[in-house]
């Protein structure tokens, strides 16, 4: 059975005073999962281990900011009250910790929002959540790659560093060309990546079904080096892929890529682009999101 709040109208600069109980009380928890999200971050970014993971730890904190704001608004429009911020978890004291648990809590948040929004009947309230679930499940990727870079099983890669999205990644600054070239070069690279672990280990479903999808993941792609004028890079993908050994190996490394090509695609996301482009790269990053889910619990199945 689904539940939901009482539908009360929404205007732009208050909401009637209403009494949900239900809907006040998730939202006052959201106001202070934000509040300690705001804290924890500062805390994080101070013991990072590079500039770039403070800055982009920084960043994360500032959509956190952006989401304390937008609920306390709610909260004052259907209360006319102001609320009052409470941090219910600390944050580890220790870097690496304090990493796990900030992906394990935007997580966890990603859900909680969604739900928000599905269970309200307002339109302003079920965007506001929905757009503030969709930045919780990028900032969650950003920390599983924080993660990763330090304590993941060595695996079957060797990309180097100017090839795919790790070449992206690795960039200063990007152009279109580029920006096609890195993403084609990346979407070459799974395919070749599966395609050896399913020639190594036989007909694994996850690896099959996400091997196809790359495939149309580089059709998606090609018809913008025509459009664009840029030239389509040789492929030679198969160059840089190692045969895992073993099944559990196959998956963090799996698990690695994607979360690479999903920073790859968040990092083109930044920039100006053309609408078709924006829109290819968007649906790409989504995808790669799935992958990314089905990979985890491929490897958490293997462990």
């Amino acid at each position: 059975m689904h539940y939901f709040y009482n539908n009360y109208p929404f205007y732009h600069t208050y909401l009637r005073n209403t009494f949900d109980v239900s809907l006040i009380t998730d939202i006052q928890k959201a106001i202070n999962g934000e509040y300690g999200a705001i804290e924890c971050y500062e805390q994080l970014s101070r013991m990072a281990k590079s500039q770039v993971e403070k800055d982009q730890i920084l960043e994360i904190r500032q959509d956190e900011i952006r989401h304390f704001e937008e609920f306390s608004r709610i909260y004052r429009e259907l209360t006319g009250r102001q609320p009052v911020a409470e941090n219910i978890e600390k944050c580890p004291d220790q870097y690496q910790e304090g990493v796990e648990f900030a992906f394990r809590d935007e997580q966890e948040t990603v859900d909680f929002y969604l739900d928000i929004a599905d269970k309200s009947q307002n339109p302003v309230i079920k965007e506001t959540f929905r757009r503030a679930a969709a930045d919780e499940q990028n900032h969650a990727v950003w920390f599983l790659y924080f993660l990763l870079n330090k304590q993941m099983i060595p695996t079957a890669s060797r990309q180097p560093t100017n090839y795919g999205a790790k070449g992206a990644l690795n960039a200063t600054s990007l152009t279109l060309p580029q920006m096609l070239t890195f993403a084609l070069q990346d979407e070459h690279l799974a395919q070749s990546r599966y395609k050896n672990v399913l020639q190594t280990f036989g007909d694994i479903r996850t690896f099959a079904q996400i091997k196809e999808a790359e495939l149309r993941h580089i059709y998606a792609l090609l018809p913008l080096f025509e459009k664009y004028q840029v030239t389509i890079p040789e492929d030679i993908s198969q160059s840089f892929v190692k045969t895992p050994g073993s099944v559990k190996a196959a998956f963090a490394a799996s698990v690695e890529a994607e979360v690479d090509n999903i920073a790859m695609y968040e990092k083109f996301l930044a920039y100006e682009l053309p609408n078709d482009i924006s829109m290819v790269f968007t649906q790409l990053r989504n995808a790669s999101k799935n992958h990314l889910a089905a990979f985890e619990r491929g490897l958490e199945r293997n462990r």
